[in-house]
């Protein structure tokens, strides 16, 4: 495709105002029919509040999407989150709150009293879970926000346990399905400032404290590994000084820098008993997503799509995105070997040559031990941005690609087939945007092949999204 043929991605930057009453969807092809549950995915979809215009992709305010599935049927309904950020620039008629790279106006008064008495945000735009049984959008701050998962009404904020506390936290918990919980965790800002580790139990008991480490200057994290028996924080070398952060001087992403020579610090806690295993440093890297991490002898193998540094934030301010400009949007499929007795040194290692981001595994069969198979967005060569859908084999670096003329798949979320006896087996569920026809629809892919099963056509463009789980029918 020459230069003037390509269709520009900025047609997934462009406001969605409209929410839809529960609608069936025309398909093409046939939806499997043992799909009998919902695909619920939280994603920025209006980039201005009120009179304030957003800078951040991250920023913009969070709508819900709901696919339900019954008998080959695929229903469709969207809905803003209104948590307190959506409904107090609503009635302000402009920014309230402060997001990842845009502050409200605010007087000098008002940030020093802010000091005092902050107002997180609760635009939970990243991911969709269960805590406790309640189904909760999630961002980077302490305040997750609860939602009936079938009218995608709000409910209010997630209860959480005043013994966690924190200021900042992460929309990717890992869930432990034996010991019947999640795992998160939380950054406490102050003079001594403190990363905190904490579980999230099933049956919907108050969460408890699980680990807890002294930290100078805390890193911006936006996952972290998990194994059988361990928890590994990865400190990439992007951090803050509380101090700076606190008083509140630029929007929440600017008060970071970027330090290489800190290095990347990797910690590994006990499940169980919250002790400091091991502390390993290796060279500078950056990543948001870590894919997946397992124990192998007296190592602990973090599969991560890294970049060489943070400059990834700054391609996706919307002033870019809206202009179609290139983003370097995937990042290196990467494997860090942490020795955790005796030895010092990890090893670095490429795993493919295939690139990717927003990427997913057969969690319910891997997470946290051996696998093959990892599943995201990749970009093919030329392309402005995230253009197709990638599986690469871990274990020999060979990809696969599914790609479309003029269509910007999202995060491909697998779904097992029911009994699968094998890793991978099932399919793919992606929200992409067809940028020639300006709307959106909901792909199946076979999860080993890619070959495309079916489509589902929605009523709207759905803007670019980050996160959302497959929820079956309970």
């Amino acid at each position: 495709m020459t230069g003037s043929d390509r269709v520009s991605y900025a047609a997934g930057f462009v406001d969605l105002d409209s929410e839809v009453e529960p609608t069936r969807l025309p398909l093409q092809g046939e939806f499997p029919a043992w799909l009998t549950g919902s695909l619920l995915r939280t994603g920025p979809a209006k980039f201005e509040a009120g009179s304030t215009k957003l800078n951040h992709w991250f920023d913009g305010q969070a709508m819900l999407h709901r696919f339900a599935f019954a008998d080959g049927a695929v229903t469709y309904v969207n809905r803003f989150l209104r948590g307190d950020s959506y409904c107090e620039a609503a009635a302000k008629g402009s920014l309230a709150r402060g997001e990842f790279a845009t502050d409200p106006c605010r007087t000098l008064f008002q940030r020093v009293a802010a000091v005092f008495s902050p107002h997180l945000t609760d635009n939970c735009n990243v991911n969709v879970d269960m805590f406790g049984g309640e189904t909760v959008a999630l961002t980077e701050t302490t305040l997750p926000v609860r939602f009936d998962a079938e009218t995608l009404a709000t409910l209010g904020h997630y209860a959480a346990s005043a013994e966690v506390g924190g200021m900042v936290s992460i929309a990717h918990p890992h869930h432990d399905a034996g010991r019947a919980c999640r795992f998160s965790y939380v950054v406490d800002f102050g003079r001594r400032s403190h990363y905190r580790l904490f579980a999230i139990p099933d049956d919907g008991s108050p969460e408890r404290v699980v680990a807890e480490m002294l930290v100078d200057k805390p890193a911006y994290m936006h996952s972290f590994a998990m194994t059988e028996r361990y928890l590994v924080l990865t400190e990439f070398p992007l951090v803050v000084d509380p101090l700076r952060l606190m008083l509140g001087l630029a929007p929440f992403i600017l008060n970071y820098r970027w330090t290489p020579e800190r290095d990347l610090r990797i910690h590994v806690f006990d499940k169980d008993s919250g002790a400091l295993v091991a502390s390993r440093t290796s060279g500078a890297l950056f990543a948001f997503h870590h894919i997946n991490a397992y124990e192998a002898g007296g190592d602990i193998v973090i599969d991560v799509a890294t970049y060489g540094d943070a400059g990834i934030i700054d391609q996706l301010y919307l002033s870019r995105l809206r202009a179609g400009l290139p983003v370097d949007a995937t990042g290196s499929l990467t494997r860090l070997t942490v020795p955790i007795d005796g030895a010092t040194e990890v090893g670095v290692a490429t795993l493919s040559a295939a690139m990717l981001e927003l990427p997913r595994i057969d969690y319910d069969r891997c997470a946290g031990k051996p696998y093959s198979y990892v599943w995201g967005t990749g970009r093919q060569t030329g392309a402005d941005f995230l253009d197709s859908i990638v599986r690469v084999d871990v274990r020999s670096g060979k990809a696969q690609t599914w790609a479309a003329d003029g269509c910007f798949p999202g995060e491909p979320v697998f779904v097992a087939t029911p009994g699968a006896q094998q890793e991978g087996q099932g399919v793919l569920l992606s929200v992409v945007l067809d940028a020639r026809r300006g709307t959106s629809f909901l792909l199946v892919l076979d999860a080993t092949t890619l070959a495309e099963i079916a489509r589902a056509d929605c009523p709207h463009h759905i803007p670019f999204s980050f996160h959302g789980n497959y929820f079956p029918a309970t």
